[in-house]
């Protein structure tokens, strides 16, 4: 098992269908011991017990600091270490650039952005300690290409904003044997999909993919199983396209 032993904190991932879950399960199948944190009306704790015993699920909004240092505080203490983070938590608008308003954009920016730097600034000095741990970016192909298909161009901004956050962090703490790295997913089917593409929409896509098809959850889980693990050992301040080719650059 890849991660045989490991603790790996997912944000955003009580959603059943949604890519922190698809990756919660995929790491749990890996050996690790998962705490999925989330809002309280996604229920991380009922999302970690569908993974079996020895997992937590954590109530935390990744916008504000003292909850994610609380939380994080929670997985220490329970499991003693963090060898992995994953910043999945984010939410999208389609909007045109003339209509987002300011608290449109801080919305957007708060989760996908500040959440990502304040969960990763709670987890940073634990793996210090450690002299060791992975932190994966979920970041997006609207972030390269410019706009996407269900975001609006603050949407594009918060996730060009994680691709440049992350490589920063890389460069600060791979002295201190931490590794960081992105994902662009391309069009992935989740919850946030289902029932806005009609069948004809979705054939028009899939025929603009190389892989003729849209991704699937465990598509990107499985990248972040690669990062998380020591298959990736000398990776660092990477952008891994998990996209089917939508975008090749």
């Amino acid at each position: 098992m890849l991660l045989k032993d490991k603790v790996a904190v997912i944000s955003g991932g009580a959603g059943i269908n949604g890519l922190g879950f698809a990756t919660a399960r995929q790491m749990a199948a890996h050996g690790a011991r998962v705490v999925i944190l989330d809002l309280e009306r996604a229920a991380p704790a009922s999302a970690a017990a569908r993974l079996g015993d020895g997992h937590l699920g954590l109530v935390a909004d990744v916008t504000d600091k003292t909850a994610c240092i609380a939380a994080i505080e929670q997985a220490v203490k329970t499991f003693g270490r963090i060898d992995i983070l994953v910043n999945n938590a984010g939410i999208t608008q389609p909007v045109k650039t003339l209509e987002i308003t300011g608290a449109d954009y801080d919305r957007i920016l708060d989760v996908s952005l500040r959440g990502t730097l304040y969960l990763s600034q709670a987890t940073l000095p634990a793996m210090q300690a450690q002299r060791s741990g992975s932190i994966v970016c979920i970041s997006s192909v609207s972030a390269q290409r410019g706009g996407g298909i269900f975001g609006g161009p603050h949407y594009s901004a918060a996730k060009a904003g994680v691709l440049g956050l992350a490589r920063a962090m890389a460069r600060e703490f791979g002295g201190d044997g931490i590794r960081i790295n992105c994902i662009t997913p391309g069009l992935i089917e989740t919850d946030i999909t289902q029932g806005k593409l009609s069948a004809e929409r979705k054939a028009d896509i899939e025929g603009t993919i190389p892989l003729a098809r849209l991704g699937r959850a465990d598509d990107v889980a499985g990248a972040c199983v690669f990062l998380a693990s020591d298959l990736s050992a000398y990776c660092t301040g990477i952008t891994l396209d998990v996209n089917g080719g939508m975008l090749i650059h």
